[in-house]
């Protein structure tokens, strides 16, 4: 299914086209969340806090996906909301080229480098040989994880969040029962979550991929379509590497803090691993949902209806914020059931560093949710520096309170405050710079809903 957004009261049109995105990231965490889970009630606490410590450099490689994603699905959805179908199905072809050599460079430097990556960052000896276990084995399934994510781009670029969606729900859930299987009747331990994983992201990757090119190709267009234009891949690099650069940032940032958790042992990351997984799977949800409001806002900018736009920052903003306060809720009030379905026979320790990670994140995600829809319309309209800047500014912050903030009398509870603090200043910035954008004078009407 193909949708224009640049057409309908923009209030229902993201409502309707982000749901499915939501829903999608939901199902697309439980991916890493059932990994922590099924380690700490099936293996061990030091399990866990293996696949924890991995988790943080997988978000390196993730970071070039995501990159890959948005570069691709904002200048598709501009050709299409523009029309310009024959240069948009080019634009897929030369991502796809490039995707390949990029795929090839970093498994390279993976396997090179994971090692003494994780060697650098203090990873403690009793989680070291399942860290690197499972960072093998998930080097080989980035193909995977690119291309569903370009795959996932093209969708939400012609107007589809629903298909990914079924994907996801399916691919999350045979995941889940893989992982039981491995590590229950194979005894494969933390070798048996990751290879699951790789099974059900190729699966996912394939189909997701063999869907796409045939929607595409029903799409008319007239002539001969080139497989790769030098134009059309700047101009998806001048999306993707800033986009590429500002995930790395955060993921690097994230890096460094793991290695000053990694100092206060196994307990604390055991319990760190936990809260990281679920409070990830909110900021990740309002990223998706950000990256929604990016493909409508390429599609009103390809159709030069600025006014939409304006109208998509505050319907956004009203959508980010219900969806934020359930989870506040939740993760205030009953975050230790929930850290309790991840630990077998947990320590004390790790139960309350857990528990006070989530008391200290979960009030400010009505904040940083309003981030999410201001960086997604500068990323949208190409405001790219802009964009950067507010994420690297972020995490530059964030690095800097988590080193100095222990050495205070709050200890190891000032490493969780770098959080909070990073998200309020970016999220001033965001939407700073959201107000600078071509839109600034441009009139709210009833006509924007045409």
């Amino acid at each position: 299914m193909v949708k224009d957004l640049t057409v309908g009261k923009p209030e229902k049109v993201l409502w309707r086209f982000c749901i499915p995105l939501f829903a999608s990231v939901i199902f697309q965490q439980l991916y890493n969340i059932a990994d922590s889970l099924i380690a700490g009630k099936f293996i061990s606490e030091n399990a866990l806090a293996a696949v924890g410590n991995s988790y943080e450099v997988t978000l390196i490689f993730l970071a070039f996906g995501v990159g890959c994603n948005m570069g691709c699905s904002v200048v598709v959805s501009q050709m299409f909301g523009a029309k310009r179908y024959k240069d948009m199905k080019c634009a897929v072809s030369t991502t796809v080229i490039g995707t390949l050599a990029l795929c090839a460079v970093l498994m390279l430097l993976g396997f090179l480098g994971c090692d003494w990556l994780l060697d650098i960052i203090n990873t403690p000896i009793e989680t070291l040989a399942d860290s690197k276990t499972y960072l093998n084995i998930y080097i080989w399934g980035v193909p995977f994880l690119f291309f569903y994510n370009i795959a996932t781009g093209i969708f939400s670029a012609l107007g589809d969040s629903k298909t990914p969606f079924v994907f996801l729900a399916c691919s999350s859930i045979a995941n889940i029962f893989l992982d039981i299987i491995f590590v229950t009747q194979f005894n494969m331990g933390v070798a048996g979550l990751a290879w699951a994983t790789f099974l059900c992201q190729g699966i996912s990757c394939v189909l997701a991929m063999g869907v796409v090119l045939k929607r595409l190709k029903e799409v008319p267009t007239e002539g001969k379509i080139p497989m790769f234009s030098k134009s059309i891949f700047k101009h998806i690099t001048t999306i993707a590497v800033p986009s590429i650069l500002q995930q790395s940032s955060m993921s690097i940032s994230t890096i460094i803090i793991q290695g000053v958790i990694n100092g206060f042992g196994p307990s604390v990351m055991a319990g760190y691993a936990v809260s990281v997984k679920l409070n990830n799977m909110v900021i990740t949800a309002f990223t998706t949902l950000g990256n929604g409001i990016s493909n409508y806002t390429a599609q009103n900018l390809g159709a030069n209806k600025l006014g939409r736009i304006k109208r998509g920052f505050w319907a956004g903003s009203k959508l980010v914020l219900c969806i934020s306060l359930p989870l506040f809720l939740l993760y205030f009030f009953a975050g230790e059931p929930l850290i309790m379905l991840f630990l077998k026979d947990p320590t004390p320790e790790a139960v309350s560093t857990a528990i006070q990670i989530l008391k200290t994140f979960s009030p400010f995600y009505l904040i940083v949710c309003v981030k999410m829809v201001a960086d997604g319309i500068l990323r949208g309209s190409g405001m790219m520096g802009q964009f950067m800047f507010d994420t690297i500014f972020d995490g530059v912050i964030r690095v800097m309170l988590a080193i100095y903030l222990p050495t205070t009398v709050l200890g190891v509870n000032g490493i969780w405050w770098a959080w909070p603090i990073g998200w309020v200043l970016a999220t001033i910035l965001a939407v700073s710079f959201y107000h600078f954008g071509a839109w600034k004078n441009t009139p709210i009407s009833k006509g924007d809903d045409d």
